[in-house]
């Protein structure tokens, strides 16, 4: 009996732990999906006038409307889409009637059309701020010579389409014919991966009742063997 104490002792705290593991996932789980409801209510709120000096903590997803010209000075962003595969996000200098001058992600073209002249276009515009976090170790550097971007770099952006470091994203605007398609800020890109961590804690921690069981079972059997 004594050499079952230990193993057994293993047993109900590993079972324990990866059962603790897999609530906490539950409760990150109901948390993300309580931050996810809040960032689409704030994406689809009414839009208001550019504010004069958003943000990140205060203003990220803010619905804004402006009225200006979309410039031909554009950066192409490369990007994927399940449906399309490989395509270009363009963003242009948007200088507004208010005398500003944004970054404004008008939507997206296929790589056939990245190089095509896109002709300056007064246009109102509907559509969020947003301030992307796209780069991490693995992201190449931003062809800026070659007009090829691998991130929405918004300093860098401005700087070189010399804009305010403030960036919006289209949902829609009234401008006619236009070749660009929105691409509009949406939840879909926000990690929540907590179910699956979930189930994985769970699955680990019914593996580690049945190897413990296994254990001790075999613990018991060699015993018998040895006593006969």
């Amino acid at each position: 009996m004594r050499r079952l104490i230990l193993p057994l002792f293993f047993g109900i705290v590993g079972t324990a732990v990866l059962l603790w593991l897999g609530t906490w996932q539950v409760q990150r789980l109901a948390w993300k999906e309580g931050v996810l409801s809040q960032i689409e209510t704030r994406i689809s709120d009414a839009p208001i006038a550019l504010p004069a000096q958003p943000t990140q903590e205060y203003d990220q997803y803010l619905p804004v409307v402006a009225r200006g010209l979309i410039t031909d000075q554009e950066a192409h962003v490369l990007a994927s889409s399940k449906k399309t595969g490989a395509i270009y996000r363009v963003i242009a200098a948007f200088e507004t009637d208010d005398g500003r001058r944004v970054l404004l992600d008008r939507g997206w073209v296929k790589p056939p059309a990245k190089d095509e002249a896109r002709t300056a276009v007064s246009a109102e515009v509907v559509g969020n701020l947003l301030w992307p976090d796209e780069r991490d170790s693995y992201t190449p550097e931003n062809d800026v010579n070659g007009n090829i971007w691998f991130a929405r770099d918004i300093a860098q952006l401005a700087e070189v389409l010399n804009t305010e470091p403030l960036l919006v994203v289209a949902r829609k605007s009234d401008e006619l014919n236009s070749t660009v398609t929105p691409l509009p800020v949406t939840v879909t890109g926000i990690p929540n991966d907590h179910l699956q961590y979930a189930v994985t804690w769970y699955g680990l921690a019914l593996v580690w009742v049945i190897m413990t069981l296994y254990y001790l079972r075999r613990m018991r059997t060699q015993k018998k063997v040895l006593e006969t």
